[in-house]
Order: structure tokens, then sequence, then C-alpha cells
């Protein structure tokens, strides 16, 4: 029997996912190790193999191949936009994308004004505008505290993750309009669900029994 192997989001996406997986008696003792430096974690018994990467890169991995299945934030899938299947909501990490910003551009967004938007999610971000709002915006990519950007004049507005509100509130901003729901999905290469269709569908089962019961 070949391994099944899994790319999980590093941080408090994989420490859920695997506590998910332990109801399952799905069980990896070498992922606990804080000190380790192992890169691919390995259940011989189950011919289970586990592998940490960055959200970003965890559908890449999938697509290609590299991992069968794979688990990270809808944010993530829908940024990369990569070719390969969503299979199951797990229901944790739900949080929610908005465009945010000051109440003073909340009539900019309902008149479809020429504005900037600041990001760290460009494709989200030009989708919604573009293909939703039909609004023609420019989108500034950025990669750190993005509520800095209308607070400063870089942008109008925001396009972000939304968990409390309390750091938009902090900040003199508010939630203006919702983009979409988010939570972690679990992904799964094409051909390794053809390959390996009955271990991952019985996979998919069990989990969408627990996240049920939970």
């Amino acid at each position: 029997m070949r391994y099944l192997t899994f790319a999980l989001a590093k941080g408090r996406l994989a420490k859920k996912t695997m506590a998910l997986f332990e109801q399952l008696g799905i069980t990896c003792e070498e992922m606990k190790d804080k000190e380790t430096r192992k890169l691919i974690f390995v259940n011989e018994d189950l011919k289970l193999k586990f592998f940490l990467s960055k959200a970003s890169d965890v559908p890449t991995y999938v697509e290609y191949g590299a991992a069968d299945i794979g688990v990270v934030g809808e944010d993530t899938i829908l940024e990369e936009g990569r070719n390969i299947y969503e299979v199951l909501d797990l229901g944790f990490g739900a949080c929610k994308m908005c465009v945010c910003g000051p109440e003073s551009a909340r009539e900019k967004l309902q008149h479809g004004e020429l504005i900037r938007v600041a990001s760290k999610y460009p494709g989200i971000a030009k989708d919604y505008f573009y293909n939703k709002k039909y609004q023609t915006v420019e989108i500034i990519k950025l990669n750190g505290s993005v509520e800095l950007a209308p607070i400063v004049g870089l942008s109008e507005v925001i396009v972000d993750i939304v968990e409390t509100g309390s750091t938009l509130k902090a900040n003199g901003l508010a939630v203006l309009e919702e983009v979409c729901d988010l939570s972690a999905r679990m992904v799964v290469n094409q051909v390794s669900l053809k390959m390996e269709q009955e271990r991952i569908r019985k996979l998919i089962r069990d989990l969408r029994n627990v996240t049920q019961d939970n």
C-alpha cells in the first residue's frame, strides 16, 4: 500500500487538523516533539505521511501531487487559484473576508468610484470588485499590516480577513462590505482522488461525521 501524503498549513490550522484526525484514530507522535527538526512525519501503521508548509504553498504541493491531500484556509485556496478539488469544510478557523475602511469610504463604494484598494489578497480583491461589483479599482498588494493603508492615505479601503474586528475598531476602521465566509478546507489532488478513491472517500466520510458531531 502506498503512503497518503498530507500537506498542512503551519501553526494553529495544523494543530487543529491533527486534533481532528486524532478523533479518527489518526495520530502522528513525531509531530508533537517541539524540538524536532524533521520535515516529514510518518505513521507507518496507517501508511500516512505529513508535512508542514507555509499556507500559500499548500495548494501548490497538492496541485503538483507532492501531497495527495492538503488542509488550508479558504482564503489561500481562493487567492492561489490552483487546479485542485475542494472536498470538505472542516468548520474551524471561521472568519470573513471583508472590505474595510473608514466610514467616509462607504459612499465611494456605493457610488462605484475609482478607488485604491490595499490587500494581501490581490486576487480575491480583484475578483470581488471586477467580477461581482463591476467596479474599477486600483489594487495595491501589501504583505504586512494592511490596516495602515487607509490611515496613512495609501488606499481608501482594504480587503482583509476579519475575525473579531477589534483591530479595525482600534484603528478607526469598520467592515463596509462582506466578500465571503472563510474556514479551514480539505483539498485533494485530482489524480490522487482517482487512484486512492476508496481511502480518500472513507477519510472524507469519517471527517464529515466528526465535524458534524463537534
